[in-house]
C-alpha cells in the first residue's frame, strides 16, 4: 500500500535567498511571489534559516519612537535585533523548521501546526533543499478522484491485509468516503482493514459496517494482559 508523503506533493521548483541578500531584495521576493516565507539556503543549497512576513515587518513595528524597555523579554530583543537588519542573515529565523524527504502528510501537519508555520522547506539526507509544501499542497490528496482511491483500497489493502478474505469485503467511495460492506471470519479483521484504509491518500473517513463470524476482542484484550500478542 503506497502511503503519500511531502515528495508526492511538494514545489520542487523553490526560490530561496542568500545570507546576503539585502533586506528589499528579500521584501521584494516575498511580495511579487505572494510567499509568506522564503527559505535561506547556502551555495551548497543547505537550509540555514528562514524568513518570514512576521520577521520583515519588524522595521514598521520598531520605527516608531518607542524606546527599549530595562526589563524587555528576550523575544522584544530579539525583535528589536531584526528591527534593524539589512539582510537576510541577520533577519532569518534559525535553525529553520524543516522535513526530511519521505515524510508522511500526517507527520508534516503535525509539524506545522506545532511550530505555528504555513510551509516547511523538505531537505534530503544532507540537508539541502530538494523542495517546500505549504498548507495547501497537503490538502492536495483530498482531491484524488474517488475511483483512485477505491483502487488503492482493493489493490493495496484488502489482499494485504484480509488475504482470503478479500473477495468477501466490497469497496465503495463518495467523495473521499470510503464504505466497508460484507462478511470477514474475525472482528480484529475488520477493525484492521480499517484502520490501514484510513491511511490511504484522500481517504475523508471510512464507514466500516463489515459484518464477522468471530468477535475476538476478549481473547485479544487477555492475550495483551498476558503478554501474548
Amino acid at each position: 500500500m503506497k502511503t503519500w508523503n511531502v515528495d508526492d506533493v511538494m514545489t520542487t521548483a523553490v526560490v530561496t535567498v542568500t545570507p546576503d541578500a539585502p533586506y528589499r531584495r528579500v521584501v521584494d521576493v516575498l511580495v511579487r511571489n505572494r510567499f509568506s516565507a522564503v527559505p535561506v539556503v547556502d551555495e551548497m543549497l543547505r537550509v540555514l534559516g528562514v524568513v518570514s512576513e512576521a520577521d520583515l515587518l519588524r522595521k514598521i513595528e520598531y520605527a516608531g519612537p518607542d524606546q527599549p524597555r530595562l526589563f524587555d523579554s528576550r523575544r522584544r530583543r530579539g525583535a528589536r535585533v531584526k528591527a534593524s537588519a539589512r539582510d537576510a542573515a541577520a533577519l532569518m529565523s534559525s535553525p529553520a523548521v524543516v522535513v526530511p524527504t519521505r515524510t508522511s502528510l500526517a507527520a508534516a501537519a503535525r509539524l506545522m501546526d506545532r511550530e505555528g508555520v504555513k510551509r516547511l522547506p523538505v531537505v534530503d539526507d544532507l540537508g539541502r533543499l530538494v523542495g517546500i509544501v505549504s498548507r495547501g499542497d497537503l490538502l492536495k490528496a483530498h482531491l484524488r478522484p474517488d475511483d483512485e482511491i477505491r483502487a488503492d483500497v482493493e489493490s493495496g489493502v484488502l489482499p494485504v491485509f484480509l488475504a482470503d478474505d478479500a473477495e468477501t469485503v466490497q469497496v465503495a467511495v463518495v467523495e473521499g468516503v470510503v464504505a466497508l460492506t460484507g462478511h470477514v471470519d474475525r472482528w480484529s479483521a475488520s477493525d484492521l482493514v480499517a484502520r490501514m484504509t484510513r491511511q490511504v491518500a484522500g481517504v475523508v473517513e471510512v464507514v466500516n459496517t463489515l459484518g464477522y463470524d468471530y468477535d475476538d476482542r476478549e481473547a485479544l484484550g487477555a492475550g495483551l494482559a498476558f503478554g501474548i500478542a
